[in-house]
């Protein structure tokens, strides 16, 4: 088990940005694959925009900047997730987007098929190809056709308040099944206390558990979209929380409102099913509960196993809009 602490969630952020700071690094061949048209400023500069939420990524563009002087790039942060989205979609349909955006894995099928994306192969981007683990690459890429590059991933974890557990004297659960054991002796120990929340809304993080148990919702076939919401392994992760769902052993706050923000804070929650970016989530919002939580493995569906799922992780994508696409 390790320990949560604000040196810990440094660690964790800084091997964000890195890995943010090497996409922008490795994006930057890209441009000499053709040469350059781009008109850029009197001064041959390339300017571009970038939009994107990620806190410090400002500093790791700075860097790049700095080791790129032919080409400089603006962070804009016109808000996250959703916000962002919907100004992209906006910014689409008006022409007018950014260079360059920020979006999340689950998300970059929903702006490949606006038709607004760069093809970034056509610059030589399949040649990056071996640079990333073959997951995150798959999901940039349909065939030889390349619309975006790996930023981070989201591996999934269990948050946990280890002062709770110990309590109400409850075993930390590696499995499922002793989680959903668990959730039951805490729930009975205490009325007001529940294991985790369910977050009705929140697909990228079921899909992330259908993820781990092996199922796959959506895919290719050929050139067509194979879709399986319903496949064995999503049937199976959903009847589960729906057990614990009709025992009421779990809450059904909205994730990421100021509810959610608030059982995280008071000890209502025992613990949070997430992913390796959760540690600057509960930093942020459940201050008072600093070196209380310590993280684990996501519990397994069969003991002895070590099978993770995903949820988050981003990409950086180029908008046909751009007077730049090679840059």
């Amino acid at each position: 088990m390790q320990q949560f602490s604000s040196t810990h969630w440094i660690r964790r952020h800084a091997a964000k940005l890195a890995i943010v700071s090497l996409a922008l690094v490795l994006m930057a061949p890209l441009a000499a694959c053709g040469g350059s048209s781009s008109s850029g400023t009197s001064s041959g500069r390339v300017n571009l925009t970038f939009w994107s939420w990620v806190t410090g990524i400002d500093k790791s563009v700075a860097d790049f900047n700095s080791s790129h002087p032919n080409i400089h790039v603006t962070v804009a942060n016109v808000g996250g997730g959703t916000t962002e989205y919907d100004k992209l979609y906006t910014a689409i349909k008006a022409n007018n987007e950014p260079d360059l955006g920020q979006v999340e894995f689950q998300l970059l099928p929903t702006f490949e098929t606006t038709g607004s994306l760069v093809d970034m192969s056509q610059y030589g981007a399949n040649s990056l190809k071996d640079q990333f683990v073959p997951w995150t690459w798959n999901q940039v890429s349909i065939g030889n056709a390349v619309y975006a590059i790996p930023q981070d991933s989201g591996p999934m974890a269990m948050y946990y308040r280890e002062d709770i557990f110990k309590k109400y004297n409850i075993p930390v659960p590696t499995t499922w099944a002793q989680y959903a054991d668990a959730a039951a002796k805490l729930h009975a120990a205490n009325p007001n206390e529940y294991i985790t929340d369910f977050p009705p809304k929140s697909g990228g993080w079921f899909t992330g558990l259908v993820w781990q148990a092996g199922g796959q919702l959506f895919g290719i076939n050929g050139q067509s979209w194979k879709v399986s919401i319903n496949n064995p392994q999503s049937q199976q992760v959903a009847s589960y929380w729906q057990d614990l769902l009709n025992k009421k052993l779990v809450k059904t706050e909205l994730d990421f409102a100021n509810a959610w923000y608030r059982d995280l804070q008071t000890g209502a929650v025992a613990t949070w099913i997430s992913a390796v970016w959760g540690s600057g989530t509960l930093s942020s919002n459940a201050p008072q509960t600093a070196g209380k939580w310590r993280v684990a493995p996501i519990p397994q569906w069969q003991a002895g196993q070590n099978v993770d799922g995903n949820w988050g992780g981003s990409t950086t994508v180029v908008f046909k809009n751009t007077q730049h696409p090679k840059e």
